[in-house]
């Protein structure tokens, strides 16, 4: 089978999406299949043609994730013509991928991860113009008539539904997770209280709760650090963090990581206390998956998907408040954690799930 994935962004770019993505497209490669990419060029040090692990990948010299809803589309057209399927995501790939499917009479495939609606209008770091722009391309992205959507979790593919998708057109594949990489691997937290964040600059993450949490617990837990490992990119919303975190006074008792191997990730997870996922909502959360996957504690806010893909030991927030935030890390702290069974994601499931939704979709 041929199959054509254009997302906005594709490894060595960092998130979940990313992941998902870089996974399903290396792992249908090795099982026989044609995959071509078309994706940003993020980085001037990336090739415009690279081909990755049986992965033939076309950059788009776009940083702009707006621009590539229009620069994407030449590239998206001329290598639908030799797919079977055009499977994109949300949000900026899908005007480009679903027109070039269109044209071409091919099947159009797109995965949400998540839908905020709403939501939108409450996030912090967006004014009111923004809020409402994104919300507005949102709902034209849900419009679009895709032959087929991909939710990965319950709750994103109950969200689908409620806003206008056809029950019919909507499956459920959960990502996967290689649980081959945690084999062997034990959580042996240092000495003190080391609580650790690592994800995107979203403004969904809830940094906006956890930095003011990070300053009240300083005042009872003068040694207690807070460990950030984030992306360099975007630039403004890294800069906005790094003057939260000045302003609030926690410049000494925060350690701020950027662009960590795998290896090294895991190593500062593992001797982390806890880590810490206070979103105002996850289509799913790799972050939480792996968290769980390695034995290591996690406070939660939650919201969406966290309730499916959290277990193990944890501690979930009442309330999105910094102050609820910092009494949970205050329970952290003291080791008074709540336990659920840890759920499984398997990739090998995932992929075995994608490869029969491919053939009975080409069938309809």
């Amino acid at each position: 089978m041929n199959i054509l994935f254009v997302v906005e962004h594709y490894p060595p770019y960092i998130g979940g999406a990313e992941t998902l993505f870089g996974n399903l497209a290396e792992q249908l490669a090795k099982n026989g299949h044609e995959v071509r990419v078309v994706t940003t060029r993020f980085s001037p040090e990336l090739a415009v043609l690279e081909n990755r692990a049986g992965v033939a990948i076309r950059r788009i010299n776009c940083r702009n994730r707006f621009l590539f809803s229009v620069l994407a589309l030449p590239a998206a057209w001329r290598e639908a013509r030799w797919a079977d399927v055009v499977h994109t995501t949300t949000y900026n790939a899908a005007p480009p991928a679903w027109l070039a499917a269109k044209l071409r009479r091919k099947k159009a495939v797109i995965t949400f991860h998540e839908f905020w609606g709403d939501l939108w209008l409450q996030l912090p770091f967006l004014s009111r113009f923004q809020a409402r722009a994104f919300r507005a391309f949102e709902r034209f992205v849900l419009k679009l008539s895709f032959d087929h959507y991909i939710a990965v979790s319950d709750f994103t593919a109950r969200t689908l539904v409620q806003n206008g998708v056809e029950k019919a057109k909507v499956n459920r594949i959960y990502n996967g997770l290689d649980y081959d990489k945690f084999i062997g691997l034990k959580h042996r937290p240092k000495p003190g209280f080391h609580y650790t964040y690592f994800g995107r600059l979203g403004v969904s993450k809830g940094l906006d709760l956890l930095l003011p949490a990070a300053a009240a617990l300083k005042r009872t837990h003068p040694n207690a650090r807070l460990r950030l490992v984030i992306p360099l990119r975007p630039a403004a919303m890294l800069q906005r963090i790094m003057d939260l975190i000045e302003e609030l006074g926690l410049n000494d008792v925060t350690d701020i990581y950027h662009e960590l191997s795998d290896e090294d990730l895991r190593e500062l997870l593992l001797t982390s206390s806890c880590v810490v996922i206070p979103s105002y909502s996850e289509g799913f959360c790799f972050a939480a998956a792996e968290a769980v996957a390695m034995g290591i504690p996690v406070i939660s806010s939650g919201r969406g998907a966290l309730v499916e893909t959290l277990g193990g030991r944890f501690l979930e927030m009442e309330k999105m408040t910094a102050s609820e935030l910092r009494k949970c890390l205050w329970l952290a702290a003291k080791g008074e954690y709540e336990f659920r069974s840890p759920p499984v994601f398997s990739l090998e499931d995932t992929i075995k799930n994608y490869l029969a939704f491919y053939i009975d979709s080409m069938r309809k």
